[in-house]
């Protein structure tokens, strides 16, 4: 008698397009390859990147069929060979090369870090990307410290708000660009100026940047270069909408750094005790069942979500 192969709920798309091309489907249950983990997923962050990918402007899966996601949450099932690091019942969070989105993943174990203590899944899968963008974008090129005044625009979303802690972990001076009713909350979090760029020219007031991190792209992108120190940087996170050539920064004789966040487990680790402690506090949004992606996807869409958006395969 021949037993069944396991099965897992993947989000899957057959073609490019809005939120509603997403659909929910059964795959056979991935097993581990050398050096990987089998994950089952009690959550996943619906990510910048996921837009682009899912819309074709951004191929980053090539064409369809494919499965988004690329932070997740969970506990780990299976551990391929030559994986030492973690074993089954192990509960990690990581970012991993997209198929997030389903009920299980594989991917690498250098991907993943030890779920933060008191952090749940949700809270964890919503940090990944988030973070490692922030820390890359700030420390590791910026390399902000004591006094450096650091402007974030889209301050109040996924990884707005957890790089407006970031840099005040590091003691920066912050100026955080998001809508008047997100103000409050990012002054809890530490922000120590906010402005709201639909309600004016924010270059009028703000200046002497010494990082600016852009998490939006688009038409502001050319005004953010006007707040900049003469030795400034403009970090941009959104190669599909730069909003400028980076020849026009050069120009201005400013910096100018494309940020992409790669898997880092290590750093993840480095990280962990930020969060575990909550001198990084991750916000969730919204969460919804892995059936319900198409909805978190219009969430995300109308860029008015505070923290993170997740889904959740595992009710």
């Amino acid at each position: 008698m021949t037993t069944a192969q396991p099965r897992t709920q993947v989000v899957t798309q057959h073609r490019f397009g809005g939120p509603d091309v997403l659909e929910i489907a059964e795959r056979p249950r991935p097993e581990p390859g050398p050096g990987e983990v089998l994950l089952r997923v009690h959550a996943a962050g619906v990510d910048p990147a996921d837009r682009p990918a899912r819309s074709g402007t951004a191929p980053l899966y090539g064409d369809p069929p494919f499965t988004l996601g690329q932070d997740v949450s969970g506990e780990v099932e299976e551990v391929g060979a030559g994986v030492t690091r973690f074993r089954p019942g192990d509960e990690v969070f990581g970012r991993i090369d997209g198929g997030g989105h389903a009920t299980h993943v594989t991917a690498p174990a250098g991907h993943f870090a030890a779920r933060p203590a008191g952090l749940d899944h949700a809270h964890a899968a919503a940090a990944p990307t988030a973070v490692l963008t922030a820390w890359h974008a700030l420390i590791d090129i910026a390399r902000i410290g004591p006094g450096s005044r650091v402007l974030i625009r889209a301050a109040a979303g996924g990884a707005g708000h957890l790089a407006v802690q970031l840099a005040k972990a590091e003691g920066a001076y912050v100026i955080g660009v998001a809508a008047t009713a997100d103000h409050g909350f990012l002054r809890d979090l530490g922000a120590d100026e906010l402005v709201d760029d639909t309600a004016g020219d924010f270059t009028e007031s703000v200046h002497d940047i010494d990082a600016a991190l852009d998490l939006v792209g688009g038409e502001h992108a050319l005004r953010t270069l006007d707040t900049l120190h003469p030795n400034g940087i403009l970090l941009a996170t959104v190669p599909a909408d730069l909003g400028l050539a980076p020849e026009d920064v050069e120009a201005r004789g400013l910096r100018f750094a494309l940020v992409r966040a790669e898997p880092s487990g290590g750093l993840l680790s480095r990280i962990a005790p930020l969060l575990a402690d909550r001198r990084i506090r991750v916000h969730v949004a919204t969460t919804l069942p892995l059936a319900e992606a198409a909805k978190a996807h219009e969430l995300a869409e109308e860029g008015r979500s505070r923290g993170g958006i997740i889904l959740v395969p595992h009710p």
